[in-house]
């Protein structure tokens, strides 16, 4: 507190002739956290780029968006709500990907962002962090909220027919996938990698920091020396936690492990409690472009095996799908959202590749085989069916009482969260600059 208290008058400056051009300045205090003009700028430009529009002025919307995430943020700490390293690579690389196949390529993305491909990544990692530790807070304060059906009649009871919500176009998708191999030689030259890097740091040559810094393949860590902050086992992947946990000496380097994600080295930093920190470089086996033409043909075959009536679409989803998350339930995909487990998507929340190749076709149509990177961050090939097509519609409560629950349900989450930040902020030491003291703000409580 004292540190923060310090710093509420402090500003920076680029040089002494500009001494009166404040660059940055502390805004605003939440607990012991500051915020920063130059947060609020970021937002304001992160919120233009995602074209999101702020309800009121931006100028006092921003900084209390800013403020409640750091309510949220600090909770989490406190509760120790967890994000896996794993699911933080997963949705950097997936994010990166929708940017890329936006944007046209690499190149424009990094000419667009005016930063290095590796800087982009380190960026989004930690915001992404973030977010997912918001949400995951944010959930756990609101996951006893229940609503009857009696209740979700009761409130679209008396609601007039223009004010029903409107349900967007939903549609079920089954997917069938083929991994591209992998050469051995490929493998083999990883490995070799990793290999030589533990005999120069047994030798003393370089230390892991030094190496996992120059040559790991995870960007979240690479830049910290390849360290992963104290993590339980359960967060981890389950090859790599094995290795992990067994580790006993700081100054060994473990075997190489194959996770979901690549090749391993790893070296323990600390043990406490049951959890654990270690530094690790990860590399991994370049995809050819043989190999993805050859995963592509095989689907385009099983594809004109399907049409031909040789098996239907379910039986190749089964027995031939690498997709172990779809392959016990005939290909069918799942959309996991807060509200639970359905099969139904809205266009918008499928893989983008997906949604595009289901956007044209015809109820029980089967795409043409295509490349995606996959939830972990893998390079695969798959063909996908249209299961269903739901038109957008006006909700009834007999066809969509899925739909109009939810509604009701989100309803009372905000109103439990909107209560607790109110609840929070009476509790929390906040110091606002007097010229946002006029502000009209979404929460209760900011100015004292």
């Amino acid at each position: 507190m004292v540190v923060a208290l310090f710093t509420i008058h402090c500003s920076l400056f680029i040089s002494h002739a500009a001494a009166q051009n404040v660059v940055d300045e502390v805004i605003w205090v939440v607990g012991d956290e500051a915020i920063l003009m130059s947060d609020v700028e970021a937002m304001r430009i992160e919120g233009r780029q995602e074209g999101i529009r702020w309800s009121g002025d931006p100028d006092c919307a921003i900084p209390e968006q800013i403020a409640v995430q750091k309510l949220f943020l600090n909770q989490a700490i406190i509760d120790s709500v967890e994000v896996s390293e794993s699911e933080i690579t997963q949705g950097v690389e997936q994010y990166i990907e929708n940017m890329i196949n936006a944007i046209g390529s690499r190149e424009k993305l990094e000419e667009y962002q005016k930063k290095s491909m590796s800087q982009i990544r380190a960026d989004l990692r930690e915001s992404y962090r973030e977010r997912q530790l918001v949400q995951g807070m944010q959930q756990k304060i609101a996951k006893d909220i229940t609503v009857s059906p009696a209740e979700v009649r009761n409130y679209f009871k008396n609601m007039p027919q223009d004010s029903l919500p409107f349900v967007p176009t939903e549609v079920e998708v089954q997917i069938i996938t083929q991994t591209p191999r992998i050469e051995q030689e490929e493998i083999n030259r990883v490995k070799d990698e990793l290999r030589s890097y533990t005999d120069r740091i047994n030798k003393g040559e370089a230390s892991f920091q030094t190496l996992a810094r120059l040559y790991s393949e995870d960007p979240g860590t690479a830049r910290r020396g390849g360290e992963l902050d104290y993590t339980g086992r359960g967060m981890l992947d389950p090859a790599f936690a094995n290795v992990a946990f067994g580790l006993t000496d700081p100054k060994r380097v473990s075997k190489i492990v194959e996770s979901e994600f690549g090749y391993h080295i790893i070296q323990l930093v600390d043990k406490r409690g049951d959890k654990i920190k270690v530094r690790h470089i990860l590399r991994k086996p370049v995809v050819s472009d043989d190999a993805i033409d050859k995963s592509l043909q095989r689907l385009d075959s099983i594809r004109n095996n399907i049409i031909e009536g040789k098996f239907p679409f379910e039986a190749g989803a089964s027995l031939i799908s690498d997709d172990k998350d779809t392959r016990n339930n005939n290909g069918l995909m799942a959309n996991v959202t807060q509200e639970g487990r359905t099969s139904r998507f809205q266009l918008a929340d499928l893989p983008p590749e997906v949604a595009k190749a289901v956007d044209t076709l015809a109820v029980g149509g089967i795409s043409a085989p295509f490349r995606m990177i996959n939830e972990r961050g893998k390079t695969v090939c798959a063909i996908v069916k249209l299961k269903s097509r739901t038109e957008g519609h006006k909700a009834t409560i007999t066809e969509d009482f899925q739909v109009m629950k939810n509604l009701v349900l989100n309803k009372r989450r905000e109103e439990k969260l909107h209560q607790w930040v109110v609840d929070r902020i009476k509790s929390t030491y906040v110091h606002i600059n007097d010229r946002y003291r006029n502000c009209q703000f979404q929460y209760e409580g900011w100015v004292r």
